[in-house]
């Protein structure tokens, strides 16, 4: 009893002095384990220090040799383009001094008469560039501006687009004012001709008017041919104006006679002796019947249906 009264009273200084030696065994492993802050702690650069100073002045320096560098490219650069500008300036007034301009109207509105035979002057010479007299030598057949032909009513395209009639009806307003005026301006160049003004002559009027074809060359202007009803009955007027941009000019008034000439028909047919059968009811009635001065060629592809076809043109030609 006596011993276990002693372990009792004991067992508490003892749970004391376990928890006092745990307290500076651990005291004593922090020290340990804790590293050295003086000899051991990084050295980070300093922003003012020589070392990065230094560095930042040689890429400034570096960089500001560079733009001193190009300054000096463009300005060289500069002087050439102004040294081949004076020289094409020279070349210029050069060539204005050997071919002065056709217009001379800048500033000189002293002399009015002289100005319009200037400008007459300059329109004749776009005629003269364009396809009107005469035409010109093409690299390709693309090159090839095509005509449209035109009726009071209509207006036929060969450049259809995206339609699929090449017949315009009913014209666009701009284009329908547009072929009018050019209309009216033949009538009027037809009833006051140059010349002769004592001669009688007869009136005409835009019932007389067949016909006529126009294209537009984008760099010179639009060419319109114009055929109106002639004095009998196989001549016809023809009529040539032009726009070069500007105010439509006259080109040419000529009588023309067909009496002695001959159209020739070419027809390629392959197959379809029943619409050819049809054709030639047509062209026996119109051609032949009224006219008769025309002459049909038949170029026939294949074998099938070629003696239907011949019987039909040597039934034609009996």
């Amino acid at each position: 009893m006596m011993l276990r009264r002693g372990f009792i009273l004991f067992l508490p200084r003892l749970v004391g002095l376990l928890v006092v030696a745990c307290c500076l065994v651990s005291i004593v492993y922090m020290l340990a384990c804790t590293p050295k802050g003086d000899n051991q702690q990084l050295v980070l650069p300093r922003v003012h220090s020589p070392t990065v100073k230094e560095g930042y002045e040689a890429i400034l320096q570096e960089r500001e040799e560079q733009h001193r560098n190009y300054i000096i490219s463009l300005k060289k650069q500069i002087a050439q383009l102004k040294a081949e500008l004076q020289g094409r300036s020279v070349q210029l007034k050069n060539v204005q001094d050997q071919y002065p301009d056709p217009l001379d109207i800048r500033l000189d509105h002293s002399n009015p008469e002289k100005v319009q035979a200037n400008l007459l002057a300059f329109l004749r010479s776009q005629i003269d560039k364009a396809e009107v007299h005469s035409g010109i030598k093409l690299s390709t057949e693309y090159a090839a501006v095509p005509f449209e032909s035109f009726t009071l009513q209509k207006v036929y395209q060969l450049e259809t687009g995206l339609t699929r009639h090449p017949e315009e009806k009913p014209v666009r307003k701009d284009k329908r004012d547009e072929l009018i005026e050019v209309i009216e301006l033949a009538v009027g160049s037809l009833n006051n001709p140059e010349g002769n003004s004592n001669a009688k002559h007869r009136v005409y009027t835009a019932s007389d008017f067949i016909e006529g074809i126009y294209r537009t060359e984008k760099d010179k202007g639009t060419l319109y041919e114009l055929t109106f009803k002639g004095d009998a009955k196989h001549q016809f007027k023809k009529i040539v104006l032009f726009r070069p941009f500007g105010p439509v000019m006259k080109v040419k008034n000529e009588d023309v006679n067909m009496a002695d000439t001959l159209i020739n028909v070419i027809v390629p047919l392959a197959k379809r002796a029943s619409k050819f059968r049809q054709f030639m009811q047509n062209f026996r009635e119109m051609g032949i019947q009224q006219d008769g001065r025309i002459h049909l060629t038949v170029v026939y592809f294949g074998k099938e249906q070629m003696n239907e076809v011949r019987a039909i043109l040597e039934n034609t030609s009996k």
